[in-house]
């Protein structure tokens, strides 16, 4: 049976990444795509790369036919998306990708952007979006609030470690290089060609980056007692992907032996043999994530990297799945493309 789908939001990046997942599905049909600013017009025109498909033009939200459409991926600016979703059909099922959805406090929502929740009983409702570890959740959700990219980069690597009690909760730090496409395809004078090129950059340094309000929720839902990671990171010269390294104290081959047994059936995410890591090239254009873990030069310190495209893994990728899981279909479907290399 295919399911009808709508991507709001279409004419950005992870709107176009949808597209082209969704281009393969065998169990997914696009019937509405949505861009306010760009309603009219054909979307080979806003993304001359998808030309080969047949596509609806784009539209603005008003004008889409909810009843006709099983599951809406929701690709819009944060603080819009509550709004927007919270206007929409109580029975359609969504799949959110801003960051409206993924703090369940409102008082942590305002903290870290800046206003009040304004669809408080919606963000009651929602599954936070990390698959693995929501699965069952996610499964029988209405909505689901996919997680931000470095937030699932960084839980692939320590959420198995924080279980299974095997490090230093006091004492993580985790530092991580993003690709530029992270900062979405709005018009920005610091992200020119001439300003990135060749050059790399701390942001959003000294505890100020919104995705730690994900990392203190979910790391310290785990432990049962407040986590307060030190996270930092940086802007590089590259499209897509995030790597993460994340400094820990713990024993390193016992660290290892954790990764490999929680991941071993997991379709998406790969553990490394002990003493190699991963490289963004690896998996850029997937649905994956690498994960390798070094022992440091002293004992009981230990390095774990993960690898994941922020576009995919970290956002569109990572969406289609959790719709995979809420229609009834093979969580895999669609996503099993191999990594572009190189």
């Amino acid at each position: 049976m295919t399911q009808n789908i709508a991507i709001l939001g279409a004419s950005g990046y992870t709107g176009a990444e949808l597209v082209r997942l969704i281009a393969t599905h065998p169990s997914m049909k696009i019937v509405a795509l949505s861009g306010d600013r760009k309603a009219g017009m054909a979307m080979a025109e806003v993304f001359p790369h998808l030309r080969h498909l047949d596509l609806p033009k784009l539209t603005t939200i008003d004008e889409i036919d909810f009843a006709t459409i099983d599951l809406a991926f929701a690709a819009l600016p944060h603080a819009m998306s509550q709004e927007m979703i919270n206007g929409l059909p109580k029975t359609l099922k969504v799949v959110d990708l801003s960051a409206d959805f993924r703090l369940r406090d409102p008082a942590a929502y305002e903290k870290w952007y800046g206003k009040a929740h304004a669809a408080v009983e919606m963000q009651k409702e929602a599954v936070y979006g990390l698959t693995e570890f929501y699965r069952d959740d996610i499964r029988s959700a209405r909505l689901v609030a996919g997680t931000g990219c470095n937030a699932a980069a960084v839980q692939f690597a320590l959420r198995p470690l924080i279980e299974a009690a095997l490090i230093d909760l006091d004492d993580i730090i985790c530092d991580l290089k993003n690709g530029a496409s992270g900062a979405g395809r709005s018009l920005k004078e610091n992200m020119l060609f001439s300003e990135r090129s060749e050059d790399a950059m701390a942001y959003s340094a000294g505890g100020k980056h919104r995705h730690l309000g994900e990392f203190d929720q979910e790391f310290s839902k785990l432990a049962g007692r407040k986590v307060e990671i030190m996270f930092t990171p940086h802007l590089i010269p590259v499209n897509r992907g995030i790597l993460a390294s994340c400094y820990v104290k713990g024993d390193a081959e016992a660290i290892h032996a954790a990764l490999a047994a929680r991941y071993e059936k997991e379709p998406f995410i790969v553990t490394l043999p002990y003493g190699q890591t991963p490289g963004i090239g690896h998996v850029q254009g997937s649905n994956f994530c690498h994960i390798g873990v070094v022992g440091d030069r002293v004992a009981g310190r230990a390095m774990v990297v993960s690898a994941i495209d922020n576009l995919n893994k970290g956002s569109s990728g990572q969406a289609i799945q959790n719709a995979n899981l809420m229609l009834g279909l093979d969580e895999t479907s669609g996503l099993m493309l191999a990594p572009v290399f190189p």
